[in-house]
């Protein structure tokens, strides 16, 4: 597998301690308790290395002057475009840059992971 960048690594990282098996009426237990990236169907970690890419091509240089580490920019990604209520409209970006990359974030619109019935973790939007 190709080697993966620590924004993407941090992206997905949270996507699994975000995202929860559904195994029980309350939830489950959250997807990092129980798989890691290995479990990504190949497509679904086509399409977050693709997004992550997009991402950081289009907001390049408020990434670099955010002065946060490439995994928290990666990590606020995953939260802001998926509406958790964190992300980086709260977090310690300078003034501006913190508005931006949330509008870029909301752009791509919310995904989730979930469990297909192969016990691979599959991507959906919406």
């Amino acid at each position: 597998m190709k080697k993966i960048d620590a924004f993407t690594q941090g992206y997905i990282a949270t996507a699994f301690w975000s995202s929860s098996d559904e195994s029980n009426d309350q939830g489950g237990e959250p997807l990092d308790r129980n798989y890691d990236i290995s479990d990504l169907s190949p497509g679904a970690l086509q399409v977050m290395i693709r997004d992550c890419a997009k991402f950081q091509e289009n907001n390049a240089d408020d990434l670099a002057n955010s002065e946060n580490s490439d995994s928290r920019c990666g990590h606020d990604f995953w939260l802001t475009r998926n509406g958790h209520g964190a992300g980086f409209w709260d977090g310690d970006y300078p003034e501006g840059i913190e508005g931006r990359l949330t509008t870029a974030s909301d752009a791509f619109g919310e995904c989730s992971l979930y469990i297909g019935d192969d016990k691979q973790i599959y991507h959906s939007d919406g």
